[in-house]
Order: C-alpha cells, then structure tokens, then sequence
C-alpha cells in the first residue's frame, strides 16, 4: 500500500519560524531527517530540513533566507529520533557546528537487532505496510519551488520514525541491547562531529590504481584532477562528468602501454560531456610527461607492520569473533571491524580502548583469548 502523507507545514519565510521554535520549547524529543543535494552539485548543502514535534510535522527550508541560529541553539538540547543519522550529523556539523544532545537511530537499532532489511523503506514496508517513492531518493532537493510529490516524500522520512523507535526498542528490550544501542549512538555522535573528510593529495588514488607502477600512475593523476576541474567548473558531482571506470581503463591501457591514438580512442564521455573530450585528451598528454617518482608519496603509517605472531593472534581473534556473531545473530564488524582486529592483535591488554564496552564484553565473555 502507498501511505498518505501527514499534514505539514513548510517553512521558508522568518515570520513563519516563532512558532515552530515555541513548539520546540514544549517538548524534549524531536525526529529528524535532511535532504541534500550531493547528487547534484559539486559541494553538498543542506536544502531541507524534516521535523517531528508533538505529532505534527514541519519541513524547514534551509534555502530560503532564514535566521536559524535560534533553531540550531534549541535543537542542541533536544533527544533525537533519527535513521541513518551519520551522514546527517556530519551535514549539520559542517553547516553550523551543530552538535546533537543524544540520540536513538533507528537504522543502529535494526542493525543490532539482525534486520536483513536496514534502510527506512525496508523497515516501514516491513512494519507499517507502507511504500516510500524511490524517486524522492535521487530528487534534486535543491531545485526550488519544492514539488508537493516531494514534499509530501519528506514528510514520510520522520512520520513514522517514533513508532518505529518503540518497535525497535521492544525488540532491544527482549535481547537486553538497549544500552547496546546507546554506546552505538554515542559513538556516532562523537564521530560524526568530525565532519566529512578533508580533501587529500592521495584521493586520486582510486579503485585499482595499487596495480600501477609506471605511466598508469600520472596518466590517472593527471585525468583526476580534470575530472575534478571541470566538476568544479561545471557544479556537479565528479561521477557526472564521467565514472570512475572510464578513468581506471585510460590509466590501466597507459600501464600497459597503448600508444597515445588507442588511449585517445577509449575517452567516451558519452553525448553530454563530449565537447570536454578535447580536455581530456591534453590531460592525458600531460599524464603521459609526468614522472611517477614526482608524484605525492602515500604516507607510511607509524605502525609496523604487524609481526608474524600478531596476524596469526589477529586470524585467531577474527574466528573468535566470527563464532560469537553467530551465536549473538549479529553482523560480525558490528563487534570489531578489521581496523579494530589489528589494534587489538597489537595489544590485547587495551581492548577496551578499541571497542565499545558491550564489544568488549561480548569478546571477553565468550572468547578464551581474553
């Protein structure tokens, strides 16, 4: 079935903000969602923002000329509802230095609870029946004005989020993982307030570049950095001037050897971008001329390579923790990531400093290598 949308209301003048921000100020919980535009422009923005306050849903448009200071202000000392909140966080973080009080997100519980279905639309399909549009997912959100189809899709991302919240819960309750869940969501607090990655001068180390030793090397330096340029130029996405496939095979056939005729050949940009065809050509050129020795170092890390006693400690603990997932029904990185493995094959005497405290617990509990 398709769910009808709630009520709603859109805010995008000042004088429509008083109020909302004094329903604020009655409650201590509030869902949360945004819309942005990565999918459409080269630098993300927050264009939307989705509330759930005392059962009535409001939609802020961050686009429009409003003073949210007092928002962002009150909204720092409220609980949060939220799914899938890493990204969020992140966005907020970037945008004002927001930094949330605390936190249930209903995608961590659903990945402690062993749902094979983890995403909102699985998990309201699953629960309420009910049928989110796909096209809000790939929507331009920064396109103004906002289409009701859209709008109405928004409304539906935090409609049903405190149901679900005590759905989920239920469950976390019967399993004792509440507290679980709120390491978790304390831990994606912490780490979403680092905001998205800085730009690095080994990004355009992508895909299967670690196979290039010679020319491959400068030719997809040299065709990253157009691609780059002109996403810049053109404000959009890097993948929409071309996908990284295309600069992957150009770098791999300049590996190989093709003289510059067949490398010229495999730059098809497809009919949008074919007038940049040309650039890429020089760009390649310029890739060709390059040194490999003068390109940026990957940095070694400070860590030695772990000693042949610690990977075989590491292949012991990963078996350990494959065993126990099994028992506990659980995602096996949920108890200790890859990363996590190797900082703890180092010294297992600090385990508790790698890994949350119900982590920890669950490895020393079950496994005979603590």
């Amino acid at each position: 079935m398709q769910d009808h949308p709630p009520a709603y209301t859109l805010i995008d003048q000042p004088d429509q903000l008083p109020p909302f921000l004094a329903a604020l100020d009655r409650v201590d919980e509030v869902s949360l969602d945004t819309e942005a535009d990565n999918m459409f422009h080269y630098r993300t923005r927050v264009c939307l923002l989705q509330f759930l306050v005392d059962g009535r849903v409001t939609l802020i448009d961050v686009l429009a000329p409003l003073p949210l200071g007092p928002l962002w202000q009150k909204l720092a000392t409220k609980h949060l509802v939220m799914h899938g909140s890493d990204f969020d966080i992140r966005l907020l973080w970037d945008l004002c230095q927001f930094r949330p009080k605390s936190l249930f997100d209903t995608m961590l519980a659903a990945q402690l609870l062993n749902h094979q279905r983890i995403g909102l639309a699985g998990l309201l399909e699953q629960h309420f029946g009910v049928i989110l549009d796909k096209d809000g997912q790939k929507a331009n959100w920064s396109k103004r004005p906002l289409t009701k189809k859209l709008l109405d899709y928004a409304a539906l991302d935090v409609w049903h989020l405190p149901a679900l919240r005590d759905i989920l819960t239920r469950e976390l309750v019967k399993l004792d993982r509440v507290e679980w869940l709120d390491q978790q969501c304390r831990r994606q607090i912490e780490s979403g307030l680092t905001g998205f990655p800085q730009d690095d001068e080994n990004d355009w180390r992508i895909g299967r570049s670690e196979r290039l030793r010679g020319r491959g090397l400068g030719v997809l330096h040299a065709i990253w950095h157009w691609r780059q340029d002109w996403a810049q130029k053109l404000d959009v996405p890097p993948f929409k001037v071309c996908g990284q496939d295309l600069l992957i095979a150009i770098a791999g056939a300049a590996e190989d050897g093709d003289s510059e005729e067949a490398l010229f050949a495999k730059i098809n940009l497809g009919k949008r971008h074919d007038r940049l065809a040309p650039t890429l050509g020089n760009a390649v050129r310029q890739g060709l001329a390059r040194d490999p020795q003068t390109l940026p170092r990957r940095r070694r890390s400070d860590l030695a390579p772990l000693t042949v006693e610690e990977v075989a400690l590491q292949d012991r603990i990963k078996a350990e923790r494959d065993r126990i997932a099994a028992q506990l029904q659980l995602e096996p990185t949920l108890i200790a990531n890859r990363a996590q493995l190797a900082q703890i094959a180092r010294a297992p005497e600090k385990i508790a400093d790698v890994l949350l405290p119900w982590q920890t617990d669950v490895l020393r509990k079950e496994s005979v290598l603590f």
